[in-house]
């Protein structure tokens, strides 16, 4: 469970910092249903810019702004819908989109998720301590993003593989970037540069979203309430709901699934990963380009026991995809084969990992012979907007994007994705694949063999994670009423 110990000397630092800082708090609750926003905060948003490092904000990490880069109100579920004459399957394959929240990418959701835990209960004292955001990219930007609201000093750290984007927009809000070698897969020396800062003697705290249950309680809570609602509007009399596909970077959004299964008991959880590193699939290892996935491990907040599916994605395919759904060729072919121009002018939500999880789902549905009943979900973590640099990078390195490279993109990579590299888990597989936990947690990052065993064999481990959202807000509604602000709205 998350400890909720409180620690009231550095709690009182916590609220004082807050009060200075005009930071009022959203709960959990508030995030999922915004109508619970107090109408002052929703009038003083209209404003306020979406990516804008204002207090204000926080009540943005949400699944349902109006999708608007300044001074956006609250609506329903961001989501889009695939139509057959794009991914060539009959099935339903919807996404919620990631690009409206702050930062331009859910992960901002699990920051917040980690990091208000630790707040609340004076765990974290944002006065004297510095928070380091250990991740392959979208997270540490969500994370820099909320220490910025705290006037406290950050560190994020990722991979030096990763996007100029998102360096670019990190000089500008962290404290510090570290650059650990390698790509999307270096985890490993992403974990190895937080042990060196934990031996540093400075007093810092490591908000690791791959062992940080908060992210997990998130995406259940949150992200699964919202997809819970885009089903309640888009299935129709005789639609099924089948399951959500996700690709697995901290395996925190794939947490949404267990809500899901407890709504839709016979719905299914498919996690897909990179066939360059495919861990899951073939306890394997390598360097892929999918960015904000991260590999060679098995994240301690997977709940691998109600993971009923693997799959691995060639990531030539989502490079060759985000080609033809954003280079100017590409899309006048698309237009060309009847996909609508509104779906044309969409394909800039999806970031490479979004690409991931398309053909991560049009696999789902062939392999289970779906159709135009059934209805699949997935995320789009963030857009294209984060992703320039990558389609100038393929322009010089290739050449230009050629109507036959369109072509050749849409049958090979996504009319063309089969059912190779997937495996549907027998109790023993999704074993094998919990116990993979041992030699990066136990052996090297500290965690106990008895709690390894608890995950796989307590039925209670995540149900009572799951519950203790309501203590939380409760938590945070007296961290609140402490500072006094709710009363000068």
């Amino acid at each position: 469970m998350i400890d909720l110990t409180v620690y009231e000397d550095r709690l009182a630092r916590a609220v004082q910092r807050a009060r200075e800082r005009g930071i009022i708090i959203p709960t959990f609750a508030q995030q999922r249903d915004p109508t619970k926003i107090p109408e002052a905060i929703r009038r003083k948003l209209a404003g306020v810019g979406l990516w804008d490092i204002t207090p204000l904000n926080l009540f943005r990490i949400t699944w349902k702004n109006e999708p608007v880069p300044v001074g956006g109100g609250f609506g329903s579920v961001n989501y889009l819908e695939f139509p057959p004459s794009l991914t060539g399957v009959e099935a339903r394959i919807i996404a919620l989109v990631g690009k409206w929240f702050p930062t331009g990418a859910h992960k901002v959701g699990a920051a917040f998720g980690c990091l208000v835990p630790r707040l609340v209960t004076g765990q974290f004292d944002p006065t004297t301590q510095k928070a380091a955001w250990p991740s392959t990219g979208n997270y540490c930007r969500g994370g820099a993003y909320d220490s910025a609201l705290l006037g406290c000093d950050s560190i994020a750290i990722l991979p030096e593989g990763m996007s100029q984007e998102r360096f670019e927009w990190l000089a500008s809000v962290a404290g510090e970037v570290i650059k650990t070698p390698g790509g999307e897969s270096n985890v490993k020396e992403i974990f190895d540069k937080c042990w060196e800062l934990r031996r540093s003697g400075e007093d810092i705290v490591i908000f690791n979203q791959f062992e940080e249950m908060g992210n997990y309680l998130w995406h259940y809570y949150v992200t699964g309430h919202a997809m819970e609602e885009v089903l309640q509007q888009v299935l129709r009399p005789g639609d099924t709901y089948r399951g959500v596909v996700l690709t697995t970077g901290s395996a925190g959004t794939i947490g949404c699934g267990d809500y899901l299964k407890q709504v839709f008991p016979s719905s299914k959880i498919a996690a897909s990963e990179a066939l360059q590193c495919p861990t899951l699939m073939y306890n394997g290892f390598g360097a892929h380009r999918i960015e904000g996935i991260g590999d060679k491990h098995v994240p301690w907040i997977h709940n691998v026991k109600n993971t009923d599916m693997v799959m691995a994605i060639d990531d030539e395919a989502t490079i060759q995809l985000i080609r033809l759904f954003n280079e100017p060729a590409g899309q006048a072919y698309l237009a060309s084969q009847g996909v609508p121009e509104q779906t044309i002018a969409d394909l800039s939500l999806l970031g490479i990992s979004g690409v991931a999880n398309l053909l991560s789902c049009i696999k789902f549905v062939r392999y289970y012979e779906l159709g135009r009943h059934d209805v699949v979900l997935t995320v789009l973590t963030d857009s294209m907007e984060l992703y320039g640099s990558r389609l100038r990078e393929l322009a010089a390195e290739r050449g230009v994007f050629t109507r036959e490279d369109a072509i050749v993109a849409r049958h090979r990579y996504l009319l063309g994705q089969g059912i190779e590299h997937v495996e549907e888990l027998s109790y023993y597989a999704r074993k094998r694949i919990h116990n993979l936990k041992y030699f990066t947690w136990v052996e090297q990052q500290g965690k106990s063999a008895a709690e390894l065993e608890a995950q796989w064999y307590d039925p209670h481990y995540w149900t009572d994670i799951q519950n203790q959202v309501e203590q939380i807000d409760a938590l945070i509604q007296q961290f609140n009423e402490r500072t006094g602000l709710l009363k000068t709205l």
